[in-house]
């Protein structure tokens, strides 16, 4: 049953940032970056998951939670958490998620939403006929597992290597496109076989790949940088690691309530499992995790690879290029500075972006200056953002932020109150062109089971946690 947030056990701090004093427990506060509007929505197990994770060994500032937050699985959906090797830290499965390295990937294309209009059905068939899309979809490619263990260390490199796009579009991933230190062999045979058939498919859920105009410019000045221009037409890839991602998250939450009691780690609750990052489990977990980002990375490629064959079919001679791919459910070592003193830390990210500020290394030379895109996807039918990364949001919350709306019920809630025959039709009488594979999932992802994701990019901008640059309206939607 949903029960709102208790917001009188918060100090406000600010407009957008309300604190939660260590108590019963709690190594560290509580911090949720929200609106007033926005927190006085949340539900009460967003704070309690927020102080489970707060009372972990080695965490470091506060537990955070990100505007979009909402209830998920251990971790809050939009919590950030980085803990210390150095001062017994852990690693948390539930503070990745299940589905590892989900994240958004978005190409410029080139093309403006003038040149689209006299083609816009038959684009949106191309697309609906070459991506695989659905519970269960399948993809042309099939991976024997020697092939599979390529895949996993190397990642979106790995798919370029094997013909799925070129090596300009490594500059513009996280991590260059591969993820150092995936070990597959701690990747269960089970996951594996899962993923067998599910290379390049965009999957079920919330995952999408939508062409959208750039509708709105807020910053001119990193617009400029980034090569945005109202009218221009774009492509995003919303999806992750598939079933091996999965698979890999039910395997070590198993492993990590058995480890955690090994270990004398006292949980709040089971979802919570943990192991410190030292001990065996999570080593073996973190080069399982880093396998599974590749396998994302390597399926957004992929992906991109299908959609630019789709482009070129109906728009000959256009080859869209990559804008940025970033991951939002990862746990990544990172250099932060905590009271003055630079550490190397775990940072758990679930349902939140990395959001480096300007000039950092890790940003593409040709972004540096601005800052790293953050992609902010938008529910179906609603607007997508584009932000970028702020010097502020290290201190706020080790450089992180929103990852998009934010569910504001379940699917089962969604699918009592819309018909999904009913929301593709009045989606196409605003201009929104929708290609799915089941109803079903179309009631599921209901823009009205969302938050509104304009009041969520709205409170990350003035939190300062990111910039806010763009805004992006959908034209074609195709969803599993």
């Amino acid at each position: 049953m949903f029960k709102i947030m208790d917001t009188s056990l918060f100090e406000r701090k600010s407009e957008t940032e309300w604190v939660l004093s260590p108590r019963d427990g709690m190594r560290v506060p509580v911090v949720i970056f929200a609106s007033e509007k926005l927190i006085r929505a949340m539900d009460e197990k967003v704070r309690e998951q927020a102080v489970n994770v707060a009372t972990l060994p080695g965490i470091q500032v506060a537990s955070f939670a990100m505007p979009d937050a909402h209830w998920g699985y251990g971790f809050p959906i939009g919590g950030v958490a980085a803990f210390d090797p150095k001062q017994d830290g852990v690693v948390s499965a539930g503070g990745v998620g299940f589905d590892i390295s989900c994240g958004v990937r978005t190409l410029q294309t080139g093309l403006t939403r003038k040149d689209l209009e006299p083609a816009t059905k038959a684009l949106a068939d191309e697309l609906s006929r070459a991506i695989p899309a659905g519970v269960g979809s399948t993809g042309r490619v099939h991976l024997g597992l020697p092939e599979m263990d390529r895949m996993l260390r190397g990642g979106a490199q790995w798919a370029v290597k094997e013909g799925y796009g070129t090596d300009a579009d490594l500059e513009y991933c996280e991590e260059h496109g591969c993820m150092d230190g995936a070990e597959p062999e701690y990747v269960s045979e089970q996951a594996k076989r899962r993923q067998q058939d599910e290379m390049g498919t965009l999957g079920s859920g919330n995952h999408y790949l939508e062409v959208q105009e750039v509708a709105e410019i807020y910053d001119e000045r990193i617009a400029q940088i980034y090569g945005l221009h109202r009218g221009d037409l774009l492509v995003s890839i919303h999806c992750g690691s598939r079933g091996l991602g999965h698979q890999i998250g039910t395997d070590y939450l198993r492993k990590m309530v058995m480890a955690a009691a090994q270990h004398g780690l006292a949980l709040p609750e089971r979802e919570l499992a943990c192991a410190p990052i030292h001990s065996t489990t999570g080593r073996e977990y973190l080069g399982a995790m880093r396998a599974g980002i590749n396998c994302a990375l390597a399926n957004r490629q992929m992906l991109t690879h299908l959609t630019r064959k789709a482009f070129a079919f109906v728009f000959p001679g256009a080859v869209p290029t990559l804008f940025y791919d970033v991951s939002h459910n990862t746990c990544k070592v990172e250099r932060h500075e905590v009271e003055g003193v630079s550490k190397k830390l775990h940072v758990h990210r679930k349902g939140a972006t990395r959001a480096f500020g300007p000039g950092h290394p890790e940003i593409p030379e040709a972004w540096r200056e601005a800052g790293q895109p953050v992609l902010i996807g938008g529910s179906m039918g609603t607007c997508s953002y584009i932000l970028a990364g702020t010097a502020e949001s290290e201190r706020l919350a080790f450089s992180s932020a929103v990852h998009g709306a934010g569910r504001a019920m379940s699917r089962h809630q969604a699918i009592q109150k819309w018909q999904g025959r009913q929301l593709v039709q009045e989606l196409a009488g605003r201009g929104i062109v929708i290609r799915c594979r089941s109803m079903r999932g179309v009631a599921e992802e209901a823009p009205g089971a969302y938050k509104n994701v304009s009041e969520v990019v709205d409170a990350a901008n003035q939190a300062g946690l990111a910039r806010k640059v763009a805004q992006l309206v959908p034209v074609i939607c195709v969803k599993g």
